[in-house]
């Protein structure tokens, strides 16, 4: 078992190679054939001396062949970890504003899935066993809940806690004049590392909001998910034995929520690696400088080195956090073969 599991991670982890790949190339191409000029859009004019278009073409390495351009980027991206300079701030390395900004993204991804999970799994057991009118009210959440607009609901708990009640700031990340000193970029946890108590106040206070919109968005798969899952394996003959045999029920709960939880598990790994691609509609909404924000604007600006860092980045995340989630359904369910 221990082998084929070996074996398994092994193939999938070569398996991010090509999908990298894939998605880089796709990219590339992408902003090559769209339209206008990335220099005409990182100045906002296009009345530029051509001697200086050239000289800046030439800066930014835009006067070789595509071939050229396309290659060299991967083999700095993927042997030198070196995604390039950004060209609306010449000189400053993609790495860096990906360092600075992926933690921001991080962080919210990590408050935001936590309250998702946690509302969806308990909104989808109660509706599995409650059954009635009580699961007729989950499954309405449900489907409000999973089809609600971000940016739409994002301003309505903008306009109720931070207008009307004024009890939460509505957007950034932290009050002003409050600083925490970086350790791993996340304010929260960088305020309790060094017990920074007015810090931790004020993120807390700042990322409440758009976790919040995240959370209970996404929560609404997670309860239909639970409940017709949940409810089925309820429904099976070796928890009427666990009934019969006087097992507390909330173990029979716990055993059945067991047995449920591989499709679980895989929702959960897709929303996790979408959240960690960028939640642009939250973080844009809640001006929350995280990836999303940082992606939007290079696309804005024809950023090219920017967008394909940020491209090749998230490929990557996203290929790792499917091969955990391969890894967790074998210990999770012992029936699953590699």
């Amino acid at each position: 078992m221990a082998r084929g599991i070996g074996q398994y991670i092994l193939v999938r982890a070569l398996m991010i190679i090509p999908t990298v790949l894939i998605l880089y190339t796709v990219v590339f191409i992408i902003l090559r054939i769209l339209p206008g000029d990335p220099i005409t859009a990182i100045l906002g004019t296009k009345n530029i001396p051509p001697e200086q278009l050239a000289a800046l073409r030439k800066q930014l390495g835009l006067d070789q062949s595509l071939v050229t351009q396309y290659f060299d980027y991967l083999y700095k991206a993927a042997f030198h970890l070196d995604f390039g300079t950004s060209m609306t701030i010449r000189g400053r390395p993609i790495w860096e504003d990906i360092k600075t900004r992926f933690p921001r993204t991080l962080e919210l991804t990590l408050y935001g899935f936590t309250i998702s999970v946690i509302l969806g799994v308990l909104t989808g057991l109660i509706a599995a066993k409650k059954g009635g009118k009580i699961d007729l009210s989950m499954r309405i959440y449900s489907i409000i809940a999973y089809t609600l607009f971000i940016p739409w609901f994002g301003l309505m708990l903008q306009l109720i806690f931070g207008i009307w009640l004024g009890w939460l700031p509505t957007s950034g990340i932290l009050d002003a004049g409050v600083h925490i000193k970086h350790i791993t970029g996340m304010n929260t946890l960088d305020a309790l590392l060094t017990g920074n108590w007015t810090g931790l106040k004020s993120a807390l206070r700042h990322i409440i909001l758009p976790s919040l919109t995240l959370g209970i968005v996404l929560s609404g798969a997670y309860t239909r998910l639970v409940r017709a899952n949940v409810a089925e394996v309820l429904s099976m003959d070796y928890i009427r034995a666990y009934r019969v045999h006087g097992i507390p029920e909330y173990k029979v709960t716990l055993y059945a929520l067991k047995n449920a939880f591989v499709p679980i598990v895989t929702l959960m790994g897709l929303q996790f690696a979408i959240l960690l691609g960028g939640a642009v509609l939250t973080e844009t909404t809640f001006s929350w400088p995280g990836m999303g924000t940082y992606l939007v604007h290079a696309i804005e600006s024809r950023d090219y080195p920017a967008i394909q860092g940020t491209v090749i980045f998230f490929s990557f995340l996203v290929g790792l956090i499917s091969l955990i989630v391969d890894v967790v359904y074998a210990l999770i369910d012992p029936r699953i073969k590699y």
